[in-house]
C-alpha cells in the first residue's frame, strides 16, 4: 500500500461549504430583515460572493487580518446599496457565525468513503478554515471521529498553498512525503500547494474544470473515485 496518510481539505471537499454557507446567509438575511435594502436575497448574495472571494484571497496572501476579512465582507453588500451601518453588519455577522457551524450537509458519498478508508489509513484534515468553526462543523456533520488530527492554517499563521503548512502537517503527524496524499477541491491551495511540497495530490474536480494547468497525481469527479485509486 503506497499511502499511509491521507490529508483532506474540509470545505467543499467533505463538508458542503457552498450550500451550507448560502443557507446560513439566507437565514441571517431574514433575521436582520435585509429585504429593506435589497430587491432579493439573490442581489445580496451576488454582492457578498464577489467581494468574499477577493477578501479571502487577500487574507490567504497575508494582506488583511481575519478580523478585517470578517468585517468587510458583511459591510460591502450594505455599502453597495448606500447603507453605512457597521452595527447592523456586525449583527448580521454574528447571526451567520452562529448558524453556519450547525449545518451538516456533506458532499456526495463522504460517509461511505470515510468508513471505507478509516480502518486502513491515517486520516487528517488540513484546512485554511477558522478554528472556532471547523471543529463544530465536523461535529454537526458527524465526521469528526474519522480523523486523527485537524491541522489548520491558524496553527502556524500561514495558509495553503504555502509549502510551510504542508511541511508542518507532515511533521505534526509524523508522516512522509512519499506515503502521503492530499485530497482537495481547490486547485491552487490544495493541489499546487501539495505538489510544491512534494506530496501526491488528488484533485476533486467538482466543477469539471478543464483543461488543467498540469496533471495531478489523480483527478476525482466523485469522492468514490478515490477508492479506485488507492
Amino acid at each position: 500500500m503506497k499511502y499511509k496518510n491521507l490529508f483532506f481539505d474540509l470545505d467543499d471537499t467533505l463538508w458542503d461549504f457552498t450550500r451550507n454557507a448560502r443557507e446560513s446567509l439566507e437565514e441571517a438575511y431574514q433575521r436582520q430583515a435585509f429585504h429593506r435594502f435589497f430587491t432579493s436575497f439573490e442581489e445580496f448574495y451576488a454582492l457578498y460572493k464577489k467581494t468574499n472571494l477577493e477578501l479571502w484571497r487577500e487574507y490567504g496572501e497575508g494582506r488583511i487580518t481575519k478580523e478585517e476579512l470578517n468585517a468587510e465582507r458583511f459591510r460591502y453588500p450594505l455599502r453597495s446599496v448606500g447603507v453605512e451601518d457597521d452595527e447592523l453588519a456586525e449583527r448580521f455577522s454574528a447571526d451567520f457565525f452562529s448558524i453556519i457551524p450547525t449545518k451538516s450537509r456533506l458532499m456526495p458519498h463522504v460517509r461511505e468513503v470515510l468508513r471505507e478508508l478509516a480502518p486502513r489509513y491515517n486520516l487528517y484534515i488540513l484546512s485554511n478554515g477558522f478554528r472556532e468553526l471547523q471543529f463544530r462543523k465536523m461535529e454537526s456533520a458527524g465526521i469528526k471521529d474519522y480523523f486523527k488530527r485537524v491541522i489548520l492554517s491558524e496553527d502556524i499563521g500561514l495558509h495553503k498553498p504555502r509549502t510551510e503548512i504542508f511541511h508542518f502537517a507532515l511533521s505534526a503527524t509524523q508522516s512522509e512525503t512519499g506515503n502521503s496524499l492530499m485530497i482537495g477541491d481547490n486547485w491552487d491551495a490544495d493541489i499546487v500547494g501539495a505538489r510544491d511540497a512534494g506530496i501526491c495530490q488528488a484533485f476533486y474536480n467538482v466543477e469539471g474544470r478543464t483543461p488543467l494547468p498540469f496533471r495531478p497525481t489523480y483527478e476525482l469527479r466523485s469522492l468514490l473515485d478515490l477508492l479506485k485509486y488507492i
